[in-house]
């Protein structure tokens, strides 16, 4: 099982290139963040064309999260649960194949001095406890998706450009571990430990062409499914293209 996340920021924008990547790649699951859509707007006939299922949680103009397989989805969750007053379409949660899959939209949290930082935290923080308790099931996870989450200086072509943002900052990161130290593996670095491997570069000052990104795209492994983890890896050609976006598919392969 191919296991793929991608913040496309726009499935409107940038559907051809998710099409491509469908057809040229042939993930068997594909994480979409920040689709900007309400359900209704998401391409549900293009996506079926390609031979994938789909299920969508929109937020008009905004955020929005999908999951795309080529089985048949179950559906358990189209919000994170905690807060009851959280309306914002930032997680999806089914089960593909006998796997648990969520599609994760993190908060940016910037600026940190505002109520953005805050929900953050309290965001990351209901995430931990969630993530636990799917734990205690014993099943296969994955949660994937755009964390807004710099894991170490490994991540970043220059931490000190980074210092006071929400995406590095020590809580941010300390809250991260916590997930983490639940038992999750992040796919990505268990078998690549070379720095400097990015998921993001930034429209601005020629981040692109220079190589200067962060890594902000992880999925997380349940022991369960860490077991299973064969291959992993960042595709960065789709961020090359023409109208990209700023975010390129960060992928796992489960045996």
């Amino acid at each position: 099982m191919k296991i793929a996340t991608w913040n496309v920021n726009s499935i409107k924008a940038r559907l051809s290139h998710v099409l491509d990547y469908l057809a040229g790649e042939r993930p068997d699951v594909l994480l979409l963040q920040e689709t900007k859509c309400l359900e209704g707007d998401f391409p549900q006939l293009e996506i079926q064309a390609a031979g994938y299922h789909s299920v969508v949680a929109g937020q008009k103009s905004y955020n929005g999260v999908a999951i795309l397989a080529r089985t048949p989805i179950d559906l358990v969750a189209n919000r994170l649960p905690g807060d009851a007053e959280d309306t914002q379409a930032r997680y999806l949660d089914a089960r593909i194949d006998g796997t648990r899959i969520a599609s994760i939209y993190l908060p940016n949290g910037n600026p940190v001095d505002t109520e953005k930082y805050a929900y953050k935290l309290a965001w990351m923080a209901r995430l931990e406890r969630h993530a636990a308790a799917l734990l205690s099931a014993g099943d296969a996870i994955v949660l994937g998706g755009d964390y807004n989450v710099i894991p170490s200086a490994d991540d970043v072509y220059d931490p000190a450009d980074w210092i006071d943002d929400a995406l590095w900052r020590l809580e941010t990161r300390r809250a991260f571990r916590r997930i983490l130290w639940h038992g999750f593996t992040d796919a990505f670095r268990a078998l690549n430990t070379q720095p400097h491997q990015y998921s993001f570069w930034d429209y601005q000052a020629g981040r692109w062409p220079r190589n200067e990104g962060i890594r902000i795209d992880h999925l997380l492994l349940s022991p369960q499914a860490a077991d299973r983890l064969v291959e992993s890896g960042i595709d960065r050609v789709p961020r090359g293209r023409e109208r990209a976006s700023d975010h390129t598919p960060v992928w796992c392969r489960l045996a």
